[in-house]
């Protein structure tokens, strides 16, 4: 029709249109990338590194002269305060009244660089604490990658294992219709007792209640998965893609060192920034010498004069008694780093159990995978013979209901332990401190 040719372009948009807006299908590597960027641990951890930073420029600022600046107007009538600015001014004579010298007023400017010359190591100490605290915070953004990471693919997989949960209950309840339209054909015929029927029409019923059940579970799958994801809409419907190499690509670890493991290199650098943290403990029993240089100028409109002055010099202090605080910030800093000593201790030992309890669950889980192969083959075999044996009136209806409930269950059981195989890699892979996927 001529009339609709200058629409086409608009109708063919319009065709488009829900393809192009559909959403790119999840893969695990995109999931993990989306995780990094928005989960809110992630962020969390990505803020206390930039928090350790800022203290290491902290600390740099002990080497660099420190320049102040300072202004105020005054006026009084104080004999001592007068008499101080009107020095300060040039501006004595003996002319002048010490006892009342009347309203004085003084505009005050000063300008003071300081610079500390030795403070017993505490400068560097604080130094060396600081960056061992941006080490360890380093390690803590990793570890806290490591657990996400995990959590993005168990949250990934919960989906697969919930949908193939559904699509087994799915088989099973096509399956159970197929049995009750030839059972009412048989009962219609008088060939099969009412009983038999109506237990065909209840175990369909219960598998339909059952695949209810396991949509509802898909549904908070999903929503578990974008709230892993830290997505703004968690009720955003996700979408796997059906073939994802990253996650056939999660491999097992060859070695069982958990020597690199985050957190272990996390508190080994908090050791070492509780040791320096001792060494600016013990720094306080050390003197403490200052350079510093000023410059004021002053200016009196009572008096109408003006003057400017500078002072510097050197000076020196040294800490003689304290009522015993530096001792008791030394002992405090020995025991806070004994702590954390016995923290890095306590976290090899549960480590290694928990390397061990991975290394068991992903064995457990690639046997089970193993034996559901098998299974699922022979049960869906049995199944198809029970059904035809059924449909010539040569199988009873219990156990036509016996060999359909356990093909659903093996289905099921296949679907687990497939995702749970990928699973446990993944666990094993965060509990030696490994990156998730080996090709990342």
């Amino acid at each position: 029709m001529p009339f609709l040719r200058p629409l086409l372009p608009f109708l063919l948009i319009a065709a488009l249109a829900p393809s192009a807006l559909r959403a790119e299908p999840w893969t695990l590597d995109r999931a993990l990338a989306a995780a990094l960027k928005d989960n809110p641990d992630a962020r969390l951890a990505s803020q206390r590194a930039e928090a350790a930073e800022a203290m290491v420029q902290q600390a740099r600022a002990a080497w660099y002269p420190q320049l102040s600046l300072q202004g105020r107007y005054t006026q009084t009538n104080s004999p001592m305060m007068a008499f101080g600015s009107i020095l300060n001014q040039r501006a004595f004579n003996f002319g002048l009244d010490f006892n009342q010298p009347g309203r004085i007023d003084d505009l005050n400017a000063t300008a003071t660089v300081a610079y500390n010359i030795y403070s017993g190591g505490r400068p560097s100490a604080g130094l060396a604490a600081a960056r061992a605290g941006v080490r360890a915070a380093t390690q803590d953004v990793h570890a806290a990658h490591n657990q996400l990471g995990a959590a993005v693919v168990k949250a990934y997989l919960d989906i697969r294992k919930a949908r193939e949960a559904v699509g087994a209950l799915e088989a099973g309840v096509a399956a159970y219709d197929a049995a009750v339209a030839a059972a009412r054909l048989r009962y219609d015929a008088g060939q099969m007792l009412k009983a038999d029927l109506l237990s065909l029409e209840v175990q369909l019923s219960q598998t339909r209640e059952q695949l209810s059940a396991a949509r509802h579970g898909a549904a908070l799958a999903e929503r578990a998965f974008n709230f892993v994801l830290g997505a703004e809409n968690p009720s955003a419907p996700v979408e796997l893609a059906t073939e994802d190499p990253a996650l056939a690509g999660l491999a097992a670890p060859a070695t069982a060192d958990f020597s690199h493991r985050p957190e272990l290199l996390g508190l080994e650098e908090r050791i070492a920034a509780a040791e320096a943290m001792r060494r600016v403990a013990r720094g306080s029993r050390q003197p403490t010498v200052n350079a510093f240089a000023s410059y004021q100028y002053d200016q009196g409109w009572q008096l109408d004069r003006h003057a400017d002055s500078w002072l510097a010099g050197v000076s020196l202090d040294l800490n003689i008694f304290d009522g015993g605080q530096t001792s008791a910030k030394i002992r405090q800093s020995n025991a806070e780093l004994a702590q954390v000593k016995e923290m890095l201790r306590k976290a090899k030992l549960g480590i290694g159990l928990e390397v061990e309890q991975a290394r068991l669950a992903l064995a457990d889980a690639r046997e089970r995978l193993a034996v559901t192969d098998q299974a699922v083959a022979q049960a869906e075999e049995s199944a198809a013979l029970s059904r035809e044996r059924f449909a010539k009136d040569l199988l009873l209806t219990a156990e036509l209901i016996g060999v359909e409930s356990r093909l659903i269950e093996i289905r099921m059981r296949h679907a687990f332990a497939a995702a749970d195989e990928r699973i446990a890699v993944a666990d094993y892979r965060r509990a030696l401190g490994l990156p998730l996927l080996s090709n990342p």
